[in-house]
């Protein structure tokens, strides 16, 4: 159960309204509204921090020279840290869509090292060391500079902050799944 009241449409203030709108006419909604579920309910009821945190999403998400599959491993590698099922529910399907592979996408989950190759691998091991470490190792700073440049680094590293914040926000508010998505992690309450 949710820690905020389910608020309907109507409700929304204009300033909150311009934010699900923001939200809805970018990349995320894809010609479908996203509506206030996940983070994105908790973030229009501050319009500010809302706006910013959105458009700050939709960069990381959409808009850098990460691929899709690098990104994806990175983000269930916080999700999984955090145990944000939300976060974990969602982007465990992008992550597969995209090609990673299903065994791998299951050993984030469950904390253990996943098979993977190549730039996945390396995406795993920069958002691990950062989740455990709180840094990266002057090995894997140097493979990831060779693999994406200082200016892909600083995308990847912005990627996983943005979804430690979207994960935190997410466990704060106890934010629940949706009915299309199965609990990554039934035993966190």
């Amino acid at each position: 159960m949710s820690r905020l009241e389910v608020l309907a449409l109507d409700q929304l203030t204009e300033d909150q309204r311009t934010v699900l709108d923001a939200i809805n006419s970018g990349p995320r909604g894809g010609g479908t509204p996203i509506g206030l579920v996940g983070p994105f309910g908790v973030w229009v009821r501050a319009p500010r921090i809302g706006m910013a945190v959105q458009a700050l999403g939709g960069v990381a998400r959409f808009e850098t020279s990460i691929a899709e599959d690098v990104k994806e491993v990175a983000i269930c590698v916080v999700g999984a840290h955090h145990q944000a099922k939300f976060e974990f529910a969602a982007h465990a399907r992008l992550a597969q869509a995209a090609g990673v592979d299903a065994a791998a996408i299951e050993n984030i989950r469950l904390g253990r090292d996943p098979v993977l190759k190549g730039t996945q691998s390396l995406a795993w091991s920069v958002a691990t060391e950062l989740m455990d470490a709180h840094r990266i190792s002057d090995a894997t700073y140097a493979r990831a500079i060779s693999s994406w440049s200082e200016e892909g680094l600083i995308e990847l590293v912005s990627v996983v902050g943005y979804y430690c914040l979207v994960s935190l926000t997410l466990n704060a508010f106890d934010v629940p799944l949706p009915d299309n998505m199965d609990d990554p992690f039934p035993d966190v309450s």
